[in-house]
């Protein structure tokens, strides 16, 4: 099993920060070999910037992969310059709140999750990236649940009063995103 995503967006949207959670708390929870590989833009807040991650139960070749079998855009110049490296039959994450133009493929499942507006909804707008991770995770099964929420513990174990409402926040996604499996 190897899957290999790419997260991208704006600087400031948490992409890296997704990224390397998910990694590292897959590296530190199972015993899947991992790669994360971060790419930023000319500025760092409302510049590009995006990641690759691989999970595999084999030793990863390369990290970067343009035939990808997942993709999450949190921007529309994202889901414009990296829909092409989706492979036919991957799954496109559309952070739909601020990704509203259609996609002209057939070939591809789609999963919409307004993670913006739903950050915005319980107040903590920089959940957005963990909302998104949820999203992800409850419609791939890539790495289980538990997972994530101990690498969410491990991230804020110096500010332990971020714990709850971020794994509240990555519930919430995953929930939305067993419901588009």
């Amino acid at each position: 099993m190897e899957r290999n995503m790419m997260i991208a967006g704006f600087g400031g949207q948490g992409v890296m920060t997704m990224g390397k959670l998910l990694a590292e708390a897959t590296s530190q929870a199972t015993d899947l070999n991992v790669t994360f590989f971060p790419s930023y833009g000319a500025a760092m807040r409302g510049g590009t910037s995006n990641c690759y991650v691989v999970i595999s139960d084999e030793p990863i070749g390369a990290p970067v992969s343009y035939n990808l079998e997942d993709l999450v855009v949190m921007n529309g110049p994202s889901l414009r310059k990296f829909l092409p490296n989706l492979k036919p039959g991957g799954t496109l994450f559309v952070n739909s709140t601020i990704v509203t133009e259609e996609v002209e493929r057939d070939d591809i499942k789609i999963v919409k999750a307004p993670a913006t507006q739903m950050a915005i909804d319980i107040n903590n707008p920089r959940a957005l990236n963990v909302i998104m991770l949820g999203v992800y995770v409850g419609a791939t099964d890539a790495v289980p649940e538990e997972v994530i929420v101990k690498g969410i513990e491990h991230k804020f174990q110096a500010k332990p009063h971020l714990i709850e409402p971020n794994v509240d926040a990555f519930k919430m996604g995953l929930e939305l995103g067993r419901q588009q499996k």
